[in-house]
């Protein structure tokens, strides 16, 4: 059944309610054509509950824009959903990723995330690249998909609205690793549900890292905005040199925009419920509303934590990873890093669900602290412990 309007209604109800279910909910394709979006093709996606996302299949299937009952819940960041022919990859030393950097979710990899690295080329036999230059957070993110398809899919009473598409990051004497992506709703509810699949369609032993980087914006962040996770430790703070509480913004409560903020990232160790799921939430109580996401530990078995509150940017990262956040270079050395041999492939499935209310948000809240309790403190020791990835090497 198919929850609309506080009624669950069969399939035959919803026909003779209307000539055709577009008017309750769908996905549509489409095609943005001004400004630096020009020519990306889109998948809008309504889900009967007043919830609404975008998601660009020119960009490697991430999800846009995102909204509940006219509340934004993902970020738009001054670059704009760039098309990816005006990408600039390589450029400004490898940071030049950020001039593409916009949206509820980007994808990060496929062979690289975080910082700028040069690793050994010897894997891929080929004399005169020696060494493979990564800039920032890999390449998957502006490399357009293949759209193979999308629509309604009844199944008895319940319909699931979804789309899939493959994304193709290759060359010669180097990587050819293939995302399959697929990403679904039941219509009447505000859970949307991610499945990946990385392959390595090539002959040369590869290597693969893997985030996602997920951006929630404005009102869901604002000032008193919680996060909420299982927190074991908390590992590590980029911010944790000289002066810890410089910015006096810590990792549980947000303050509204500030001026001439400087990026915190924190990565926290989480616990995982008794079906491998990790739930990492953030929360504004004044509205009640949230978005949660949840993983699976033994895919992303690291976590992070983005705060970007500058004025004019203003962003909160949820961002499940395959690595810890000392690189590539270290997981290397670590045995960390994912090796992927000819059709071999690593799966990763992600839920982003809406908190439509103060019970979902309590219910999500209980959910996290019967994991674990996070750390009261705004500012906790940190522990340095980036705990062993094992299984890889």
């Amino acid at each position: 059944m198919v929850e609309l309007y506080g009624r669950s209604m069969s399939r035959r109800d919803i026909a003779a309610s209307a000539g055709s279910f577009s008017q309750f909910a769908g996905v549509r394709l489409m095609t943005l054509e001004d400004g630096v979006e020009r020519g990306i093709r889109m998948l809008e996606f309504r889900s009967g509950t007043g919830l609404r996302f975008t998601v660009l299949v020119d960009r490697a299937f991430d999800i846009a824009d995102c909204e509940y009952r006219g509340l934004a819940i993902g970020w738009n960041s001054p670059a704009g959903f760039k098309h990816p022919g005006l990408a600039e990859y390589e450029g400004e030393g490898g940071l030049a990723w950020l001039r593409s950097f916009s949206g509820l979710m980007v994808t990060c990899g496929l062979d690289h995330i975080l910082f700028m690295n040069d690793e050994p080329g010897d894997s891929y036999v080929y004399g005169p690249r020696k060494t493979i230059s990564h800039s920032l957070h890999g390449r998957i993110g502006t490399i357009p998909g293949k759209l193979t398809g999308y629509g309604e899919d009844w199944q008895g009473d319940d319909c699931i609205l979804w789309c899939e598409g493959v994304v193709t990051q290759g060359t010669v004497f180097g990587e050819h690793l293939e995302l399959v992506r697929r990403i679904e709703i039941k219509a009447g509810t505000n859970d949307i549900r991610l499945t990946d699949r990385v392959v390595n369609r090539g002959f040369y032993r590869t290597p693969h890292m893997y985030c996602y980087h997920i951006n929630v914006g404005h009102p869901v962040l604002a000032e008193k905005s919680r996060y909420l996770a299982p927190i074991r430790e908390v590992v590590w703070a980029a911010h944790a040199g000289s002066d810890y509480r410089k910015q006096e913004v810590g990792y549980r409560t947000m303050p509204a925009p500030q001026m001439n903020f400087h990026e915190q990232v924190w990565q926290h160790e989480l616990v995982a419920d008794g079906n491998g799921e990790v739930p990492v939430a953030l929360v504004n109580d004044a509205l009640g509303i949230g978005f949660e996401v949840v993983t699976r530990k033994d895919q992303f078995p690291c976590m992070f934590e983005w705060q970007n509150l500058q004025s004019g940017q203003y962003a909160l990262g949820i961002e499940p990873s395959t690595n810890h956040v000392l690189g590539h270079s270290a997981a290397r050395e670590r045995g960390e890093l994912i090796w992927l041999e000819h059709a071999e492939e690593r799966r990763y499935d992600t839920t982003f669900r809406i908190l439509t209310d103060t019970h979902a948000i309590a219910a999500s809240e209980q959910r996290i602290r019967n994991l674990a309790d996070q750390p009261a403190e705004d500012f906790p020791a940190l522990s340095g412990n980036h705990v062993a990835i094992g299984g890889r090497g």
